[in-house]
């Protein structure tokens, strides 16, 4: 799937575009084997094999729901028997006391799979949550909450995927999503003698048709030379306010507007009423907080298996 190419990912949220069910099984089972590769030997040495139950999933945080359909395959994974049911759907402004889903079957099982279904709910949550403020900080505005490329190494989809929950929009997902000419390219290309303008005419004629092309600058005037060169998209890179009107001013309209750097829940809002397109922040991936949540064995629902 191309999810740059005609723009910002945005739309209805389905985790099965963003991997497919044999990629998250592969990302679920590399986490069991790092959890239990040699068995959960507390639970083997203590709990009856027959022993059944039921546990819930408490939410005792304010936040939005990310990750529930990758916590339940989770315990599928870890027991093929454990039967799972989802109660609050991804997306779901969620609080505490609140059940987002139960699990019931062997009490080995349940417990094999605990910490690893809710290490992905926890951090996936807590991304959501953490998007769903900026969005709501920018609320009325016409601004669209990016991601970035600043995810966990492995967890990219799910991370973009909890980022949609929480109400924001993709940026790139990957280097081929679209041409983006940071200051490291530019650094490297002026080297060679070339000026902005002739970078990005340079990126047009060798970049695949139709693709993208967005330029970071650091100033006002770098913006409008990038207009008129034909950047679809210039991102501010670290401007001040005063500039982001300037460049808002110069570009009026003829391209998208990126603001990206040093914005944070105290100022995103100020940063949308420039007028920029986009906020970019990396933030919603690499500096949230995980959401409390934990897992909670019903005492009162044990009873023996049937293992005849």
């Amino acid at each position: 799937m191309d999810h740059y190419s005609a723009g910002y990912q945005v739309g209805q949220m389905n985790l099965q575009d963003f991997l497919s069910n044999e990629e998250l099984d592969a990302t679920i089972d590399r986490a069991l084997a790092e959890d239990t590769g040699r068995g959960d030997v507390t639970s083997e040495a203590l709990i009856p094999r027959d022993l059944a139950g039921r546990a819930t999933l408490l939410v005792k945080e304010k936040g939005v729901l990310a990750g529930i359909e990758v916590a339940g395959r989770v315990f599928h994974r870890a027991d093929p028997s454990l039967k799972v049911d989802v109660l609050i759907q991804d997306g779901t402004a969620i609080r505490p006391g609140d059940i987002a889903g139960a699990v019931s079957g062997s009490v080995i099982g349940i417990l094999k799979a605990e910490r690893v279904a809710l290490n992905f709910l926890q951090r996936l949550s807590g991304i959501a949550t953490t998007t769903a403020q900026y969005v709501a900080e920018t609320g009325g505005l016409g601004v669209k909450i990016l991601d970035t490329r600043k995810t966990t190494p492995g967890l990219r989809p799910l991370e973009k995927y909890a980022v949609r929950a929480g109400g924001g929009t993709n940026h790139r997902f990957h280097l081929g999503d679209a041409v983006l000419i940071k200051d490291n390219h530019i650094a490297a290309l002026r080297a060679t003698g070339l000026n902005l303008k002739e970078i990005i005419s340079k990126a047009r004629r060798n970049a695949p048709p139709g693709i993208t092309i967005e330029v970071e600058v650091a100033s006002p005037r770098e913006a409008e030379e990038a207009l008129q060169a034909g950047a679809d998209i210039i991102m501010l890179d670290n401007m001040d306010i005063t500039g982001m009107k300037q460049a808002v001013k110069l570009v009026g309209g003829k391209a998208k507007l990126e603001a990206s750097g040093n914005i944070t829940l105290a100022n995103v809002r100020q940063v949308a009423q420039t007028g920029v397109d986009f906020i970019s922040l990396g933030t919603l991936t690499h500096s949230y907080k995980a959401l409390d949540i934990s897992l909670e064995l019903e005492a009162p629902f044990l009873k023996g298996l049937n293992l005849d």
